[in-house]
């Protein structure tokens, strides 16, 4: 049986979640760039990918995941939304603590664990920050989204996603009353492009709903709206 190792999972997740919410595939200088790692390492290990039949790609061109590539990330991406999901729920940390933790446990825990911490939160379909937690076949269900940073005008939708990438983004939102289940409402933009949205129906305190607020392109950009 081949042996998947740690990058081998780490890389698959990155290229899988790149283009969850867009379309665009992801190419080896971002998947360095997403990794943190030297170009030369990625050009590597993209080519033991391909060689292992996990991914597809031709040189300077972008990576796609093959049917057993797909397979095996939605695994990872599953079992570290799971962790997510459980650390939020059963443990009581934050919605912006449980990145690293995740990326640590993801490769240590057994799925006889996995699937006792998915019957007790009772087999959720997203994490804290809204991202689709795969079933066990891998399949999810997703329904159309825009980037609020690209939202028109008088847009009103339901907060469907918040990127985890950024804690202090994390902290920012919650603190004002955006989470996943929020509605928002674009009101404006500023010169530099900065979003201004008014919120309503909050789901942490419902007297801040109709409060305004302007949201700087950075963090508008990290927000996924129904569509």
């Amino acid at each position: 049986m081949k042996q998947i190792t740690v990058a081998t999972e780490d890389y698959l997740k990155t290229i899988y979640a790149h283009t969850e919410w867009q379309n665009n595939p992801i190419t080896p200088s971002v998947l360095a760039v997403r990794l943190g790692v030297a170009p030369p390492s990625v050009t590597e290990m993209v080519k033991k990918l391909a060689a292992s039949g996990l991914i597809t790609h031709v040189p300077y061109g972008p990576l796609t995941l093959t049917d057993e590539g797909l397979r095996l990330a939605t695994a990872v991406v599953r079992r570290h939304r799971l962790i997510e999901t459980w650390l939020v729920r059963e443990l009581g940390y934050s919605w912006d603590e449980v990145h690293e933790e995740a990326e640590v446990l993801e490769h240590a825990m057994s799925d006889r664990l996995l699937a006792a911490i998915d019957l007790r939160l009772g087999s959720p379909t997203a994490d804290p920050h809204g991202d689709l937690i795969p079933a066990v076949d891998g399949t999810v269900t997703r329904v159309p989204a825009v980037q609020l940073y690209n939202a028109e005008l008088g847009h009103s939708g339901t907060v469907l996603r918040i990127s985890d990438r950024d804690p202090g983004i994390l902290r920012d939102l919650a603190a004002d009353g955006i989470m996943p289940g929020s509605t928002l409402t674009v009101t404006g933009r500023t010169a530099d492009d900065a979003v201004t949205v008014r919120l309503g129906d909050g789901p942490v305190d419902s007297t801040v709903d109709g409060a305004a607020h302007t949201l700087a392109a950075d963090v508008a950009g990290s927000i996924w709206l129904s569509a």
